[in-house]
Parts: structure tokens; sequence; C-alpha cells
């Protein structure tokens, strides 16, 4: 009697599972399924499906392994790290406190952390919206991390980011003067909770958002050691091809370590259709879109991205944390949204598009970019020639950012290399590309050299400011010339050392050596180090740029790094190479 008890439940709850895998009906749910067939291979981690429209959820199904280990498959109800998805719930908590008169949205961040520095000298004051809006000029703390020698498999804590923070001597831009995607701003916004409401960013989310909202498999994730029940690991690939586990042993909160299913976030969907939590005026000053001092509108908000896709409004955020990849992403006027939550490489910005086209594709223009073609790969480029595209090659600098964009062209074809790794390019027309195998949206176009001006490269990137590049000449440097240069350089704000060298007549980074006097490898690479202008140089393999600094009668004192877009820190020539 015991058994069949235990056989009728577990039938029912297959019955279950099959209803809501097939709530869709009709052809919509083949066509969904076939886009996610790729990870059905044996031993595939892959991804969580959540369809929803009208208040429910039509739709939903995982596909592949939570656990690859154990062959546990993904089902709706399985936990994702869901990286920066997590944002808009910070901004929602402070928006919260800010409904029940705990702070204003203009109060200098300095109120309630007061360790913050005066950077610069300058007496600019940093506000709790630029913190939302990302534009404090804070640099990131993970990228700080990295560029200090700590690696991403690291334990990291609060303290850890905030003191990184408070170190840096100076910003990227003056507050409110430029946009930059940072996490350091909403790190500091979970301490604005903690310090204004007496309870972490987890216990405050908890009680004023998941609780209420009935997402009773949702939280902040703020110890690596956690047992978290139903939660999926998260898996990369190796160069074998075979897949090794890759999961953040960050503990920050509010920038990331929202742990949740496609399941809950439904509800959390639903209310910014219902106002339940915060009431209507609260989701409509999170989508309220930021501004720049002189008046730009920005494609941000308040930890949402707003956006007209194909002549439709959308709301959206991805997130990625180690090898979690997550994407939400909302037609509001349609009252129609898509979860797609993956352990794995799978690019869910892509897959919640073309399910996006399965039941809004009629509703859509044509003309604009379609981010649910199986890639840019699958459409045919513009025919150039190669004479065509060696008129594009050379190295491309950013007088804003200092950064160097190099451009080749290799068996007919462009090949484009930034953020330190090299990508070949789509020709779109004769002037104008974009990359291929990568998941945001990126647009170059070329112009020529006119009236005496050199040759430009003009970026249109989904999550930037356009950005102007022009080409520039690198110099001929000779072995001695190079070797001037060689010698170790510490910096106060990373407390690291970065130690360059000569090999094989050319100037190398040698190695990265943390306060502890520990070389950490890895991170930063061993490689070659290229002039790009009179005491300026890039590094092979990373996009780190060395500017030297030196005094009125030529000595050298050190460099300026802008590496993994955080600009201006400062290192000192501690000791000359022999």
């Amino acid at each position: 009697m015991r058994r069949m008890c235990v056989l009728l439940a577990v039938l029912v709850t297959v019955a279950l599972e099959g209803m809501a895998a097939v709530a869709a009906q009709g052809p919509s749910s083949l066509a969904v399924d076939a886009i996610f067939t790729d990870l059905t291979k044996l031993g595939s981690p892959g991804c969580a499906l959540g369809i929803y429209r009208n208040g429910k959820i039509i739709y939903a199904k995982g596909y592949g392994l939570a656990n690859v280990e154990e062959n546990v498959p993904i089902t709706p109800q399985t936990v994702f790290d869901v990286g920066s998805i997590s944002k808009q719930f910070t901004a929602a908590s402070i928006l919260l406190l800010e409904k029940q008169g705990k702070l204003r949205l203009d109060d200098d961040v300095r109120k309630y952390i007061p360790e913050l520095p005066d950077y610069s000298g300058g007496g600019q004051k940093i506000t709790i919206l630029h913190l939302l809006n990302h534009t404090s000029g804070l640099r990131d703390y993970v990228s700080l991390f990295l560029l200090a020698g700590i690696h991403y498999d690291n334990v990291t804590t609060d303290d850890d980011a905030l003191g990184i923070i408070v170190r840096q001597e100076g910003l990227n831009f003056s507050p409110g003067s430029d946009w930059k995607y940072t996490g350091s701003g909403y790190l500091l916004l979970s301490l604005i909770v903690k310090r204004v409401s007496g309870k972490t960013l987890k216990d405050f989310a908890a009680e004023n958002i998941f609780q209420p909202l009935g997402m009773m498999h949702s939280q902040f994730r703020n110890d690596h050691t956690l047992l978290i029940p139903n939660r999926a690991p998260a898996y990369e690939q190796g160069e074998n091809g075979a897949y090794k586990l890759s999961v953040s042993y960050a503990e920050e909160n509010g920038d990331g370590m929202v742990h949740t299913t496609v399941e809950d976030l439904q509800k959390w969907d639903e209310n910014f259709y219902s106002g339940q939590i915060g009431g209507k005026d609260l989701q409509a000053e999170i989508q309220e879109r930021g501004k720049l001092n002189d008046g730009t509108t920005l494609k941000y908000a308040k930890g949402l991205f707003i956006r007209n896709y194909r002549g439709l409004s959308t709301t959206w955020h991805g997130g990625e944390s180690a090898g979690y990849l997550s994407y939400l992403l909302r037609f509001p006027d349609q009252h129609f949204s898509i979860a797609c939550l993956c352990n794995g490489p799978f690019s869910p910005f892509q897959r919640s598009h073309r399910v996006a086209h399965v039941y809004l594709g009629g509703l859509m223009k044509s003309g604009d970019p379609d981010f649910a073609t199986a890639g840019p790969e699958a459409r045919s480029p513009a025919r150039l020639t190669p004479e065509q595209l060696r008129a594009w090659s050379g190295s491309y600098r950013n007088s804003k950012s200092e950064d160097i964009w190099q451009v080749t062209e290799r068996e007919g074809k462009l090949w484009l290399d930034f953020e330190g790794v090299r990508r070949p390019l789509r020709a779109l027309s004769a002037a104008e590309f974009e990359p291929l195998r990568y998941v945001h949206e990126i647009r170059l176009k070329f112009e020529p050299v006119q009236n005496g001006m050199p040759r430009k490269l003009i970026v249109s990137r989904e999550m930037d400011l356009p950005a102007t590049f022009e080409a520039v000449e690198p110099p001929r440097m000779s072995a001695t010339e190079l070797a001037a240069y060689a010698g170790d350089y510490w910096s106060d704000e990373l407390r690291a050392t970065y130690s360059l060298a000569m090999k094989d007549g050319k100037l190398w980074m040698k190695n990265l050596i943390g306060a502890d006097g520990i070389v950490h490898r890895g991170i930063i690479p061993s490689d070659e180090l290229h002039p790009i202008l009179a005491d300026e140089f890039d590094l092979n393999g990373a996009p780190l740029f060395f500017h030297f600094t030196r005094d009125s009668n030529g000595k050298l004192l050190g460099f300026v790094l802008n590496g993994f877009s955080e600009r201006g820190i400062l290192f000192t020539l501690v000791r000359k190479a022999n």
C-alpha cells in the first residue's frame, strides 16, 4: 500500500510538471522547445525558462541538467544565481526606504558611508541617485580586485569591497557627467540599506519584497557556505570542451547574489503591474530613466535597462555570476515577459528574444537590429575585398578613456581586439561592422581620413554611450628605449606591485605582486606591452593601458593605469631594473 501511494505521488508530480510544460498549447510550445534543443544532449547543463502573460505563467520548463555530476534535470523550481538581475531588488529596497522617509535620493552618499573619501579633493557630491543610475564615477570594485590580483575564485566580503573602494584616490569621471556600469554603486547601496534600516539587505529584501510576494525560494546569498535547496551549480567549458564547475565565492550583496527561480520571478514581474509592493508610483520611479548633468537621457533606470525593440517598449536586465547567465525581458505594453536562467554558456539574451519572436513576432517592426537570429554568423555578410578591409586596419585610441582597440585584416576578415579578446567582424556595409560571438548589440562605423583628420572608429553599444576612437600610428622603439621602462611600480590604491621586465628585446609585464609579497598569476597575463604613442602602451591579451609619467626634467616617475574600463589608477616607480 505504501509503495502504491509513493508511486501515485510520483505520477501526480510528473503529470503536474507535464501540464506546466504544455500550458502554452499549440505550435508555440514546439517552437519554444526548438530554441533549446541543443541543451538536451547528454551531460549538458542548461536553462530554465519562464514565460509570463497577463499575470500568469503560460509556459515553464527546464532544459538540460541542474547538476551534471548527479544527472539531475533542470525544472521550473531550480534555483539559480541571477547575477546583476539582483540590482532591481536593491533599487526597490532603496526606494522603499525613501517611501518610509528614511532617506532621500539626492542625499550625499557620505551621509551614510562617511568612510568614502573626497575624491581628488574636489568636494564632488555623489548622491544615492548617482549610485542607482551608474553615474557616480566610482571605479568598479570587481575590476579593482582583478587589477590587485584578487581572483574571481577568492572569497571576498563587503568589507573587502568597501576597503578597495575607499582606497581609490580618484573617480572615472565627475559624478553625473558620464555613465558607466559599475558594481561599486550597488554594493554601497546595500550598505546604505543596512545602516539605515538596521538590517542586512538579505533580511530587508526578505521581509519587504520576497516574503510579501510569496517568493519563498528567493534570497540574497551573503554567505558562500550557505546550503540552498534545489540550487543548480554552474559550469563552464574547458579547452577540451568538457564542463567544469564555475561558481562564485563572493559574499558581497547589492550588485548581485540573488538566488531565485523562474516561478518566483513571475511574482516579482507581476508586481510591476499590480504595485503590490511599494505601490504603482514605486514601479514608475524604478523605471524612470536617468539623466546626465547636461540633460542627456540614459538607457538605464534604477536596476533596469529601458529599450525600444523592433517597435515594442521593453525593460530588461541580464546577469552573469561565474558560470551563471540570466536574462529577464519585459514587454510592458503586452503584459508579457520572459525569464531565462542558465547554469552554463548558453546566451539567455539571444534565446529570450527568440522566444519573444515566437509570441510577439507579428507585432514587431522589421529593419531594426534583430537579437533573435541564430547569431550574426547566420546572416550573410557584405562582400568586401581584402584591400577594402585593410583600409580600416590599425590602432584606434579613445582620447577620453585612453582605451586602445586594434583592428587587423586576416584571411579575408577584419578582426577586433577589445576587452582582452580578439573577435572576427562581420561586414554590414563597406564601412560598418559588428563583432561575431558577442552577446550584446555593438556596431562599428569607420570614417576615412577627412580634411587632414585621422581615420575614425565610431562605436555604438547597447550598454554604453557612443564613443569615438581615432587612428594612431604606434612609434617604433628600440630594445634600449623599451628597457628604460623596466622596473617595479607600486600602487597604494591597489596595494599591488606591477613588475615590468625585458624579454627577447621586448617590454613585458613580468609579475603582479600583492601586498603580501605573493606573485599572483593567471589574472593579469604575463605578456608583451605594445607602444601606442609616446609613453603609452597597451598589454597584449588584456584591456590594460599604461600611460607613463615624468617630471619636468623628463625623469620617469611611474604610470597611470586604465584597466577593465577603470581610469586613472596611480603607480609609482619604486625600483628601476638593472
